[in-house]
């Protein structure tokens, strides 16, 4: 079987509460184990875009309206739907791992980290897409 969910691949959750929001793979584990007995990706994704600037606005507006609220969460892979997108990942691979679930200070840190590397993204400007909401 071909590797779809690659790490940097961009993927929309399908299930749940997220539903509709894109998602960054950040480890695949093909293979099931005692406490999650089916394949998944652990992602990170947005679970609050951040909100239209225009040129008329003030810095300090941009600035409030440029906030990403992100998410990170284990997910099965049949509710996932891959995209031909992908986003570098230099520092996200570092910040969750499967111990980052256990307790909820990890949890917590690890959300910073990820908003803090959204929100340099977007100002920078790459990954447009990325950072818009679904359009149905």
């Amino acid at each position: 079987m071909v590797k779809v969910y690659k790490p940097g691949k961009v993927a929309i959750i399908l299930q749940g509460r997220q539903a509709g929001k894109k998602v960054v793979i950040i480890k695949q584990v093909d293979e099931s184990n005692k406490g999650k007995p089916f394949p998944y990706a652990i992602v990170a994704g947005i679970e609050r875009y951040p909100r239209k600037v225009t040129r008329r606005m003030g810095q300090k507006k941009v600035q409030r309206r440029s906030k990403v609220k992100p998410f990170i969460k284990v997910v099965n892979y049949s509710h996932l739907f891959p995209t031909r997108y992908a986003l570098e990942l230099e520092g996200l691979k570092n910040s969750v791992n499967a111990e980052t679930f256990k307790e909820v200070s990890q949890r917590e840190d690890a959300k910073k980290n990820i908003k803090k590397l959204f929100e340099d993204r977007y100002t920078s400007g790459k990954n447009k897409w990325f950072f818009q909401p679904l359009r149905f």
